[in-house]
């Protein structure tokens, strides 16, 4: 995923509100931006990080720019929840994940469970449909260990029970952890920011349900899946 605009950098001054942060550029404006992430942004969000902002094309929309990288330590994280999905999809047409390669067809947000739409649905006359869910991953408090939740998420539980039920019905699914950043080598679930989201991912995985996790690549110009982490539990 190439960013279509060259990004604006600055320094976060806060967040607030959830979905909105305020940024001062290098030209010293002061600027609120958009931040497409409900989450809790452990460790992200800090007054004076170095963050780079997307400028908006829409001349009407309300705020003209999106936070979409920030920098901790050395590398680069990706905050913004609003790509892992196109991401995976990229990934998965190149055949960059392994796990469910060689499906015919893909289609996104396709209705399943109770009331629920799944990420990407996978088809082929020869196998099974295989349902994936994708979770955007930046929390890490370890060095090098990435972790999910980084709230409490009843939504991703949800999905986890529907995703079993799936395997239950014949079908394949396959939860996707995508880490927004480069300085992990690990990855593993938050049981004490979320007990019940844990108790699901053990569950489902028991009744069949996989999960796969990978690690991106950042840049300023871009973002791309590169490889697998391994998942410790």
């Amino acid at each position: 995923m190439r960013f279509p605009d060259p990004l604006i950098p600055g320094r976060l001054v806060r967040r607030y509100k959830r979905f909105l942060a305020d940024v001062t550029l290098e030209s010293g404006d002061l600027v609120t931006a958009h931040c497409a992430n409900p989450g809790a942004m452990t460790g992200l969000n800090l007054p004076d990080t170095e963050v780079w902002l997307s400028p908006s094309r829409n001349p009407a929309r309300k705020l003209a720019y999106s936070w979409e990288l920030a920098r901790v330590g050395d590398g680069l994280v990706g905050i913004n929840t609003a790509h892992p999905n196109g991401l995976v999809e990229e990934a998965i047409r190149d055949g960059r994940i392994a796990e469910v390669r060689g499906y015919e067809t893909l289609r996104r947000e396709v209705k399943y469970g109770k009331n629920s739409r799944v990420d990407m649905l996978l088809s082929d006359a020869a196998k099974p449909d295989c349902y994936v869910e994708v979770k955007n991953v930046h929390l890490m408090r370890q060095p090098g260990l990435a972790e999910f939740p980084d709230a409490v998420t009843k939504r991703g539980t949800k999905h986890l029970n529907e995703l079993a039920d799936m395997v239950a019905a014949g079908h394949r699914a396959v939860m996707v952890y995508l880490v927004q950043r480069e300085d992990c080598q690990q990855f593993t679930i938050a049981a004490d920011v979320d007990p019940d989201y844990a108790a699901a991912f053990k569950a489902s995985t028991g009744r069949g349900v996989e999960a796969v996790c990978y690690r991106c690549s950042l840049t300023t110009d871009g973002i791309d899946v590169a490889d697998a982490l391994p998942i410790v539990v």
